[in-house]
């Protein structure tokens, strides 16, 4: 750390060193660099200009990011406009290098910012950067506005649904929380992580895949079995075993005519009918099977 340290205030020392470039300057330098591919006129034109990619970095540092990295990313950027810098063009390397740079910043930070990643469009990475900005100048102003005002007003400021803009909110306002990280203090909370409160105690896919048709079988096989009974033993057995409220002896005696001895009886005979045709049937697909 105090080698980074070290680096960074030679750094800084070197790019308030550099002199200013008047405009004539600036463009000879740029000419050398383009037409002979003058290494050293591209040194000196880009350690003129550290102190804009030095000024820029400031500004994205509240990103919770290295300032020696956003200024590693920001020179970067202002290679990049050296190499497409048209040194014709009525306008200074400052000016167009300035773009530059700030995009390879901004690219950095949405990389880095957060383990998930964000952004990607062009209007998400406008929300992205904008977002406290006009939230605060709304606060400055001293609107009295509810939340969906506020997100109503910023979304139409940026040209984005209301919805991208609660989202991209709720993001900046939590930070990433590692899967490895303790649920709590308490002593019931130890040797338990996030990561252990993922596991799903549900089937996996092939398994559920392969019960869900094994369960239309068995189904299909048992509504093929129960043909084999009478219209008062598919009742009993329906209301007795494939009823979610099981119908009690007494009760299905009553609604039949019948006492429940009675009703026990045909039930069990009922069920013996339904394991010999069940039998028959898992005979005839093991044979079928082996054909």
């Amino acid at each position: 750390m105090a080698q980074l340290a070290e680096v960074g205030r030679q750094l800084l020392a070197a790019a308030m060193a550099a002199p200013y470039l008047e405009r004539e300057e600036e463009r000879a330098l740029a000419v050398r660099w383009k037409n002979e591919g003058d290494e050293k006129a591209l040194h000196e034109l880009t350690r003129a200009h550290m102190r804009l990619v030095i000024a820029l970095a400031v500004r994205f540092r509240h990103y919770g990011l290295s300032l020696a990295d956003l200024i590693q990313e920001g020179h970067i950027g202002l290679l990049e406009a050296a190499a497409r810098f048209e040194p014709d063009r009525d306008v200074r390397f400052s000016t167009y290098a300035t773009w530059w740079i700030r995009a390879s910043m901004q690219n950095y930070v949405l990389h880095n910012w957060s383990i998930v990643r964000g952004g990607t469009s062009s209007a998400q990475k406008a929300l992205f950067f904008n977002l406290r900005r006009i939230r605060a100048k709304l606060a400055q102003g001293g609107d009295s506005q509810d939340g969906a005002e506020v997100y109503g007003h910023i979304a139409r400021a940026l040209g984005v649904s209301r919805s991208d803009v609660e989202f991209m909110d709720a993001r900046l306002a939590g930070p990433d929380l590692s899967l490895n990280a303790p649920l709590g203090d308490s002593d019931a909370s130890v040797g338990i992580d996030r990561l252990t409160m993922l596991v799903d105690d549900k089937p996996r896919p092939d398994e559920a895949v392969g019960l869900a048709l094994d369960t239309d079988r068995r189904t299909a096989w048992l509504n093929e079995a129960l043909t084999a009974l009478s219209e008062r033993e598919r009742r009993i057995v329906r209301e007795r075993r494939l009823s979610d409220e099981a119908a009690t002896l007494e009760a299905l005696g009553d609604r039949l005519g019948i006492s429940k001895e009675r009703v026990r009886q045909i039930e069990s005979r009922a069920i013996e009918k339904l394991r010999l045709a069940l039998a028959k049937r898992h005979t005839e697909n093991a044979v079928e099977a082996m054909v």
